[in-house]
C-alpha cells in the first residue's frame, strides 16, 4: 500500500505543480519516492501510537535546504505538500473506511494527517530560510573579499576569480567613496546594484566602490555626508581611485570631490620634493627680512597668476599699481631670469601653495 500511495503522491505532484515536472524523474524521482514512503510510514506509526527512529522533520528540513540549491521557492514545495496530503489522505481514508473505522476515528485520522503535513511544512520552511541565510552570508563575504582585493590592487587573475565567486557583474569603471564607517552602510543602501561596501577600514573609515556611476549624481547623493569621492577608474584599477581619495582626505577633511583639487594633490604628492623645490626656487628671498620676503612672494604669486597684468595684480593685493611696479623691480633684480619659461614654471609651482 505504501509503495502505491507514494507513487500516486509523486505523480500528482508532477501533474499539478509545474516546478516539479522535470525534477521528479530519473534518480531524483526515485529518491523522492523513497522519501515519500518514509514520511508515510512515519505518519502511520504516529497514527498507530508507536514511534521509530525515523525523524521525518529532519528530512523535511533538509528538503527545504535542497529546494534553495535547486533554485526553487518555498511556494512550490508547500504546493507539493498540499497535493501530497490530499492524495495520501484519499488513499488512507479509503483504507480506513474499508477497515470499518468509526466516523469519529476517521475524523481524528484526518486531523492528524494535516497536522503532520503542517509539521513537515514548517520544518522545510526553516531549512529553506536557513539555507538562504547561509548563502546570503557567504555571498556577502565573497563581495567583501572582492572589495578588499580591489583596494589592495590584486592581480587581474585574483580579481577575476573573486568576481566569479561573488557572482558580481563586472562593470567598466569603479569610483571609490571614502567616508566615516558609521555612514558607509546607510550610504550604500542608496547606491545602484553592484556597488561594494566595507565599513571596517582603519581610522574608523569605510569605503564604497560604485560601478559605472554618473559622477554628478554620486556627488549629490553624498552631499550631506563626510564623503571624499575619488576619480572613476577601470574596475581593475580601483586601488588608484582609493589611494587618491585617501590622499585627498589627509590633505584636508573639507575636500569632497578630488577632481576639484588636482593641483593641490599634484603639488603635495611628494612633500619633500615640494619643500626642496620651494627652497631652491625662492632662495633669493631668504636673504631678505621676513616681512619683505613675504610681501615679495605674495606679489610674485599674483604676478604669475595674472600673467604680469599690473592693474589686476594691484587689485588682488589691494595696493597701488606703482607699488606693484616697485616690487616687481625688486623681484627682477633677485630673479634675473624671470622671463625664462623654466624659471616661471618653477616659481609657479613653488608659490602655488603655501609651504607644507
Amino acid at each position: 500500500m505504501l509503495r502505491t500511495t507514494a507513487d500516486e503522491v509523486v505523480q500528482a505532484i508532477i501533474d499539478e505543480v509545474p516546478s516539479y515536472a522535470n525534477a521528479l524523474s530519473g534518480r531524483m524521482g526515485g529518491t523522492i519516492r523513497r522519501a515519500v514512503r518514509t514520511a508515510l510510514g512515519h505518519y502511520l506509526d504516529l497514527a498507530g501510537g508507536t514511534t521509530t527512529g525515523v525523524d521525518a522533520s529532519e528530512a523535511a528540513y533538509e528538503l527545504g535546504r535542497g529546494e534553495v540549491r535547486d533554485g526553487r521557492s518555498m511556494d512550490a514545495l508547500l504546493s507539493a505538500y498540499r497535493v501530497g496530503a490530499r492524495v495520501a489522505w484519499r488513499g488512507l481514508a479509503i483504507g480506513a473506511v474499508s477497515a470499518g473505522l468509526p466516523a469519529a476515528e476517521v475524523a481524528k485520522f484526518a486531523e492528524l494527517t494535516f497536522a503532520y503535513i503542517d509539521e513537515l511544512s514548517a520544518a522545510s520552511a526553516a531549512g529553506h530560510a536557513d539555507e538562504l541565510a547561509a548563502r546570503g552570508l557567504a555571498h556577502e563575504r565573497h563581495l567583501e573579499q572582492l572589495a578588499r582585493d580591489l583596494l589592495t590592487g590584486a592581480s587581474s587573475e585574483v580579481l577575476l576569480a573573486a568576481a566569479g565567486r561573488a557572482n558580481w557583474p563586472i562593470p567598466t569603471t569603479l569610483t571609490v567613496v571614502l567616508l566615516p564607517a558609521a555612514q558607509a552602510r546607510p550610504a550604500f543602501r542608496s547606491l545602484s546594484p553592484g556597488s561594494l561596501v566595507l565599513d571596517d577600514l582603519s581610522d574608523g573609515l569605510g569605503v564604497l566602490l560604485v560601478p559605472d556611476t554618473d559622477r554628478s549624481h554620486l556627488l549629490r547623493t553624498m552631499k550631506d555626508r563626510e564623503a571624499v569621492v575619488g576619480p572613476a577608474r577601470p574596475w581593475m584599477r580601483a586601488a588608484a581611485s582609493y589611494e587618491r581619495a585617501v590622499r585627498a582626505r589627509s590633505l584636508s577633511p573639507a575636500i569632497r570631490d578630488t577632481e576639484d583639487h588636482l593641483v593641490e594633490l599634484v603639488l603635495t604628492a611628494d612633500p619633500d620634493a615640494f619643500t626642496d623645490l620651494r627652497t631652491r626656487a625662492l632662495a633669493p628671498l631668504r636673504a631678505l627680512p621676513a616681512a619683505t620676503a613675504k610681501k615679495l612672494e605674495e606679489t610674485l604669486r599674483a604676478w604669475l597668476l595674472h600673467q604680469g597684468r599690473r592693474e589686476e595684480v594691484a587689485t588682488t593685493l589691494f595696493v597701488h599699481p606703482q607699488t606693484v611696479r616697485y616690487r616687481m623691480g625688486q623681484l627682477r633684480d633677485l630673479f634675473p631670469d624671470l622671463s625664462s619659461p623654466k624659471r616661471v614654471l618653477e616659481l609657479t609651482l613653488a608659490v602655488g601653495l603655501a609651504a607644507p
